[in-house]
C-alpha cells in the first residue's frame, strides 16, 4: 500500500490514526494500535475511572501521567495524546495535562476545541510533532499558519463533537487539501479498507478512525456501550445539541427529549442543567454515562454514523490489519 509524508513525520507504518475517545482510549488500545503500525492515541481523560477524579486537578494530572508511563511500557513505537483546549476550568486542567506530557516525554499531540496558536510553540519548543482538529478551510489554514504539523479534518459524519457547517467528510477533505501544503488526515465515516482508499483517493494522507476502535477489545468502553455500536444500523444515530455544543450520538431518551427541548425554545441554562443532571446518571456527566457507566438510555453515546456497518468486536490488531490488507483488494476493483 501506498505511504504517505504522515508515515514518515509520526514514525508509524500505516497512515492509520486512533481517534480519541475520552476517557475510553487508554493505555492499552493506544499501545496495541502503535504496536500494529498505526498511531495510538490516549484521550485526556484516560485513566480516570469515577467524575470525582476528573474533578480533582491533581488526580487527573496524574492519571495522565501514569497512562503515558503504561503506553511506554506496552509499546517502543509512537502515540498520541489528545489535549482539548476549551476554555474557563477545562483549559487550565488541558494546559496542566501538556505541561506533564511535556514532561513525560510524549513525541505527538493532537489538539483541538481551541486556537491553534494557543499550545502549538510550547510543544514544539518541545520537540513535540502538533496535529490540529479543523471543520473547515479557513481553520486549516489559520492551522498551517500556526505552524501545525498536519491537520485533521473532521467531517459531519464523525461521532461526538462535529462542526456546525454540516460539512461531509466527501466534501470537507478536497477542499482543506487544495488550500493547505501540511498533510491532511480525514475524519468521519470511516472505518474500513474503502474508507481509507477513498480517503486517500480525495487527497489525504492518512485516517481518523473512532467508532471502530472503539468496537475493539482493548477498549475500555463499557460493554453495553460497545453492544449498542453493534446493534446500529444505518440511522441509529442523531446530530443534537446546537445551542450547546454540538454532537453525534446514538439516538436515545436523552438526546430525544434535548431536542424536544432544543424545539420548544428551550435557553441555553436549561438545556445545559438538563445536559449536567437527573436521569439516573450516578454522578456521572452525560457522556462518561453512556461510555464508562454503560448508561445508554440516558447517557450521550457519542458514535460515528458508520457505526451501522460495524458488527464485531476485534482486536485492535485486527482493524488495522483488515484496513491494510483490504486496501489493495479495493484499489484493483476499481481497475
Amino acid at each position: 500500500m501506498r505511504k504517505t509524508r504522515l508515515c514518515q513525520l509520526l514514525g508509524i507504518d500505516y497512515s492509520i490514526i486512533q481517534a480519541p475517545m475520552a476517557w475510553i482510549t487508554c493505555a492499552e488500545l493506544a499501545a496495541a494500535v502503535s504496536n500494529a503500525g498505526g498511531l495510538g492515541t490516549l484521550g485526556p481523560e484516560a485513566g480516570e475511572k469515577s467524575q470525582e477524579e476528573a474533578k480533582d486537578l491533581n488526580t487527573v494530572e496524574r492519571c495522565l501521567r501514569e497512562q503515558i508511563r503504561k503506553v511506554k511500557a506496552l509499546t517502543d513505537k509512537s502515540f498520541a495524546v489528545n489535549f482539548p483546549i476549551g476554555w474557563g476550568k477545562q483549559r487550565i486542567f488541558n494546559e496542566r495535562r501538556i505541561t506533564a506530557a511535556i514532561d513525560e516525554g510524549i513525541p505527538i499531540a493532537i489538539v483541538s476545541m481551541g486556537s491553534p496558536d494557543l499550545f502549538t510553540p510550547k510543544l514544539h519548543d518541545a520537540g513535540i510533532k502538533v496535529i490540529h482538529i479543523v471543520i473547515s478551510v479557513e481553520q486549516a489554514r489559520k492551522a498551517e499558519e500556526a505552524g501545525v504539523d498536519a491537520v485533521v479534518c473532521i467531517g459531519y459524519e464523525a461521532g461526538g463533537h462535529i462542526g456546525a457547517e454540516e460539512l461531509p467528510t466527501f466534501v470537507l477533505v478536497p477542499q482543506i487539501v487544495d488550500a493547505v501544503k501540511i498533510p491532511v488526515i480525514a475524519a468521519g465515516g470511516i472505518a474500513d479498507a474503502r474508507g481509507f482508499v477513498a480517503a486517500l483517493a480525495l487527497g489525504a494522507e492518512g485516517v481518523y478512525v473512532g467508532t471502530r476502535f472503539l468496537a475493539t477489545r482493548e477498549c475500555n468502553a463499557h460493554p453495553k456501550m460497545k453492544q449498542a455500536v453493534l446493534e446500529a444500523n444505518d440511522t441509529s444515530t442523531v446530530v443534537f445539541g446546537r445551542r450547546t455544543g454540538i454532537g453525534r450520538c446514538l439516538k436515545n431518551a436523552y438526546t430525544t427529549h434535548h431536542m424536544e427541548m432544543e424545539a420548544s425554545g428551550a435557553i441555553f441554562d436549561e438545556l445545559r442543567d438538563y445536559e449536567r443532571s437527573g436521569d439516573n446518571l450516578k454522578g456521572w456527566r452525560r457522556v462518561p454515562a453512556a461510555l464508562m457507566d454503560g448508561n445508554i438510555t440516558h447517557g450521550s453515546a457519542a458514535c460515528g454514523a458508520i457505526a451501522g456497518i460495524i458488527n464485531e468486536i476485534v482486536p485492535a490488531e485486527e482493524v488495522i490489519r483488515r484496513m491494510v490488507d483490504g486496501y489493495q483488494a479495493v484499489v484493483a476493483s476499481l481497475e
